[in-house]
């Protein structure tokens, strides 16, 4: 990770099952009819989150502490919805489902907040609830961040949404990323006040556009930021090979270097092979190779040089 010359790392702090007895990955909490319960066994419990947190105290990272996941991955939404009989897009207004996330936050939040390694606390990633009215989410992130904040006013507090448009954005095209279809209005999550940054991902492949629209996406997301007169970060951005990475990513830093006021960018994702052999990331990852030219070197490491020169107390 110092390799990267990043300053900063994004980590799942989330990890909830249903059943404790078939769960093979890491957790941290169990949500059933028995109750709630918090896993602290050594091997597969929260004392790996430890590690890693007193690790990234060890070599001077920051970390952004992400509190739970919109996807199934790890135990995301799902987990509650299944725990107390909701929805996916009920969860957000589900009393029960919110009784418990936010045990769940006062348990990570109390246990880590007075390390140096936390820059931050990340309500979801990458939260959605399709088909929703748009103030569903900004209400659930206001109460949420409210809360965080009650617990720990001394670090910043993030949504960590995808930077989804609404029709109302002057300068959309009513298109996918501006229809507010997520359930998501980045303008008006930013001026949330217990938020204190915005968190943009950008995945044209995904999402139905070209890939040159990228440099789009970040300018407007720039602009919108600097109207709010909060910072904004590039979460995460990738493409699904490195030919394509090697074409288009180059082009999407340069308009953060170049055109932007971005607080800073990350990419998605850094990796590395097992040492049993195994790879369990996606198309999208970024190996380690310390040889020059490679992309880990260019899009990675030159591209954080690139920005904390231009930025010194920018935050990758």
């Amino acid at each position: 990770m110092l390799q990267t010359g990043y300053k900063v790392a994004r980590v799942w702090a989330f990890g909830t099952t249903n059943n404790a007895a078939t769960e093979t990955n890491v957790y941290y909490q169990v949500l059933n009819s028995s109750g709630q319960y918090f896993n602290y066994n050594a091997n597969n419990g929260i004392a790996r989150l430890d590690y890693v947190v007193s690790k990234a105290e060890s070599l001077g990272l920051k970390l952004t502490m992400t509190l739970l996941n919109n996807f199934d991955a790890l135990g995301g939404i799902n987990t509650y919805n299944t725990a107390f009989g909701g929805t996916h897009t009920s969860f957000y207004t589900d009393a029960a489902s919110q009784n418990a996330y936010k045990k769940y936050i006062q348990f990570i939040v109390n246990r880590y907040k007075a390390s140096p390694a936390i820059f931050s606390w990340e309500l979801c990633n990458e939260p959605r609830c399709s088909g929703c009215a748009t103030s569903v989410i900004t209400n659930w992130a206001t109460t949420i961040s409210q809360y965080i904040k009650s617990l720990d006013s001394n670090h910043m507090v993030t949504l960590g949404d995808e930077g989804w448009l609404t029709p109302s954005f002057v300068g959309g095209d009513g298109t996918y990323a501006y229809s507010g279809y997520e359930g998501v209005d980045f303008v008006k999550n930013l001026a949330i006040k217990t938020l204190d940054y915005g968190t943009v991902h950008m995945y044209p492949d995904q999402w139905g556009y070209n890939y040159t629209w990228g440099n789009t996406w970040i300018t407007q997301h720039n602009a919108i930021g600097k109207a709010a007169g909060k910072p904004v970060i590039m979460e995460e951005y990738a493409a699904p090979s490195a030919a394509l990475r090697a074409q288009y990513m180059p082009q999407w830093q340069n308009t953060i270097l170049k055109s932007t006021s971005l607080a800073a960018d990350m990419i998605w994702q850094f990796a590395s092979t097992f040492a049993d052999g195994t790879n369990p990331y996606d198309n999208y990852a970024i190996y380690y190779n310390s040889t020059a030219g490679s992309e880990f070197q260019t899009l990675g490491a030159a591209q954080a040089k690139a920005m904390l020169a231009k930025t010194p107390t920018a935050t990758i």
